[in-house]
């Protein structure tokens, strides 16, 4: 059976092994594929697997011998979900694999933006401390976690993962999630309004959806505390771009650590490439190691689930 890979390159740069895959079937992997040579790489195969290349409706209308498509990810948006189940095409994702290594860089942001680790180094290096006439120097407020108040939007596995992390470092918590979870022993659960309003920190932990797509808007940025920083490695398209940057242009926000980006990669004209306080990394929070070694893994079992009749992970 052919298994087609059609952007591999992200998940295996080379550091992995796609071996246990292609005990699976005839495996081809592409490191990427243009969107004019999907039909072209893929027409052959009943099983084909993407992370970020997108299978729209016209385009599975030309793969007759398509059964199953493996997403490498957990966001399963870059699949016409309506033209799959109509020819009753398999879809599945991986649910679980990041949560560790993306609540790390929650923290990674969070604390770039109150300690500067990376540009006091820099300083240093460059001679700054060494012409001190002091025994220490600082650039930027020093800001202190324990007893701020952190807000969590989404109280799912990732929101869990991080508010445990801001509880050891003894801030109070808050969460809003759009489901009535129960939420975990010493989280609040607020409204929206409340949690943007008395949050000192905001992290972003939900899906992309209709509802939430622009949900940190110029209403909800003007609710935040002028000291207050937004975290998102959760979606780009959470966060109107164009809001945000005018928020810290205007100093309405103290800074914001972003993953994630509305397009990406970006244009160079996106208006937070150049804001200040404001640092961005290339939607790499889901990218250690140990993460894409777990991802593999399950889209190994993914897939030898549904040839064995079983399919785990499934979308609908």
């Amino acid at each position: 059976m052919k298994i087609v890979v059609l952007d591999g390159h992200t998940l295996n740069p080379g550091d992995l092994s796609w071996d246990y895959l292609a005990a699976l079937g005839e495996l081809t992997v592409y490191d990427r594929t243009p969107a004019a040579q999907v039909v072209q790489r893929a027409v052959e195969a009943p099983i084909v697997l993407t992370n970020k290349t997108v299978l729209s409706r016209p385009v599975l209308e030309q793969l007759p011998r398509l059964k199953y498509i493996g997403v490498l990810a957990t966001g399963y948006n870059v699949v016409d979900m309506p033209a799959a189940a109509a020819r009753g095409i398999v879809v599945t994702n991986v649910p679980d694999y990041g949560t560790p290594s993306v609540a790390q860089m929650v923290f990674a942001h969070l604390l770039n933006l109150t300690q500067h680790v990376a540009q006091h180094a820099q300083g240093a290096a460059a001679g700054r401390w060494s012409a001190s006439v002091d025994f220490c120097y600082w650039d930027f407020p020093l800001i202190e976690l324990a007893g701020l108040t952190f807000g969590v939007v989404g109280i799912g596995r990732i929101g869990r993962a991080v508010a445990a992390l801001a509880q050891a470092f003894g801030m109070n918590l808050l969460a809003y999630d759009v489901a009535s979870a129960q939420p975990p022993a010493g989280v609040m659960m607020v409204s929206l309004n409340e949690l943007f309003s008395r949050s000192d920190v905001v992290s972003l932990h939900c899906p992309l959806t209709g509802e939430t797509r622009g949900l940190v808007n110029d209403v909800r940025l003007s609710r935040m505390k002028p000291t207050a920083f937004l975290i998102n490695t959760s979606r780009g398209p959470l966060v109107d771009s164009v809001a945000l940057a005018a928020a810290l242009t205007a100093s309405r926000l103290a800074g914001a650590g972003l993953d994630v980006l509305e397009v990406e990669p970006p244009a160079v004209e996106n208006p937070l490439l150049s804001a200040p306080n404001c640092y961005i990394t290339p939607h790499i929070a889901w990218a250690t190691r140990a993460a894409r070694s777990r991802l593999l893994g399950t889209v190994v079992a993914n897939v030898k689930a549904f040839r064995a009749g079983k399919p785990l992970n499934v979308v609908h």
